[in-house]
């Protein structure tokens, strides 16, 4: 009966079903997202609804079935997307535009979700502490001469099990659980707070580098307050060693249910489109799938870097094997 209620809930938070609009379920924050469904309503007509859900997204659309008024799913990170897949509530979104749009690295191979911007995993590293070249490699921050340097969020939250299943992928489950292992050993203090706190730490003395995501250092920049912890660090783009720069994403999936499939088909094609992925990397500071437009200055300025070619539903599959081997070596304990 309280799954029955949620789904109530949710069927109350978009208008009901008619051809001129789209209803959305979105991880990402409303105000991330809405100047760009602003500007697909101006050009089309079609209205777009945002249901804003922090978590529970797989669960809500699976209790809703048939009956759910979402037609699209946005997201971030590659486990999010892989959830709902695992779960069964998608049909495939393959179109000639899309497929156009976006590299094959950055499409389920079975068509189930599309990337829409990118982020690179990089290393935040002191300006006064680290010299640079000091670290090239993700395999590097295991080294013991970052013992007492490092600090990172949770093992478990979704942006390191994305990088420790890239490792997996890289080098098999026994390598990754030894470099976790390491990279633990090497640990200021207890994993804690999201990646700007990470950088926080950096200014404030408590650690020499940090893991993170790149737009961060782009929002800190905005900020009075975080400028200084900004300012505090540089960034570096690590590789693996046999590889390129570990790279995380922001995706759209269409629902099985999806009551105005054409018109989330032409939502989804406008974001993926190149007028689409301008609007999508100024508003959010990422890096544009669309091999054809280029990422806002202040970000081309962060540096260049090769992603890693690893297509992304690949390192999905070894999420379950890196959420073991970080509870096993008790990464946040």
């Amino acid at each position: 009966m309280r799954m029955t209620a949620l789904a109530v809930a949710a069927l109350a938070t978009v208008a009901p079903a008619f051809a001129d609009q789209v209803n959305v379920y979105s991880y990402r924050q409303p105000e991330l997202i809405q100047p760009l469904f602003d500007v697909f309503t101006e050009k089309t007509g079609i209205k777009v609804n945002v249901a804003f859900l922090n978590k529970g997204m797989a669960e809500r659309l699976k209790a809703e079935g048939a009956r759910s008024p979402a037609d699209l799913a946005f997201t971030v990170d590659i486990g999010r997307l892989d959830a709902l897949k695992s779960a069964d509530v998608l049909d495939p979104l393959v179109t000639d535009s899309i497929k156009a749009n976006v590299p094959e690295q950055y499409r389920d191979p079975d068509g189930e979700w599309t990337a829409l911007t990118t982020r690179a995993r990089i290393v935040y590293a002191s300006r006064d502490r680290v010299a640079d070249g000091q670290v090239t490699t993700y395999e590097d921050l295991a080294d013991p001469k970052w013992k007492g340097r490092i600090c990172t969020r949770s093992g478990t939250h979704v942006y390191m099990l994305a990088l420790t299943a890239g490792m997996i992928e890289q080098h098999g489950v026994d390598y990754a659980r030894d470099w976790l292992a390491g990279v633990k050993g090497n640990l200021a203090r207890k994993p804690q707070g999201n990646d700007r706190a990470q950088v926080k730490a950096i200014w404030a003395g408590e650690c020499d580098i940090s893991i993170g995501n790149t737009y961060y250092m782009a929002l800190m920049m905005k900020n009075d307050e975080q400028k200084a912890w900004a300012d505090s660090v540089r960034i570096v783009f690590p590789t693996f060693e046999s590889g390129g720069t570990h790279v995380n994403v922001s995706g759209v999936a269409l629902t099985k249910a999806a009551p105005n499939r054409e018109a989330a088909i032409q939502l989804a094609e406008f974001l993926a489109s190149q007028e689409g992925q301008r609007l999508y990397a100024e508003i959010n500071s990422e890096y544009p799938v669309n091999p054809s437009v280029s990422a806002l200055a202040v970000v081309e300025a962060f540096g260049q870097f090769n992603a890693d070619d690893a297509n992304l539903q690949t390192i999905a599959n070894f999420r379950d094997e890196a959420l073991r081997i970080t509870e096993e070596v008790d990464y946040d304990g």
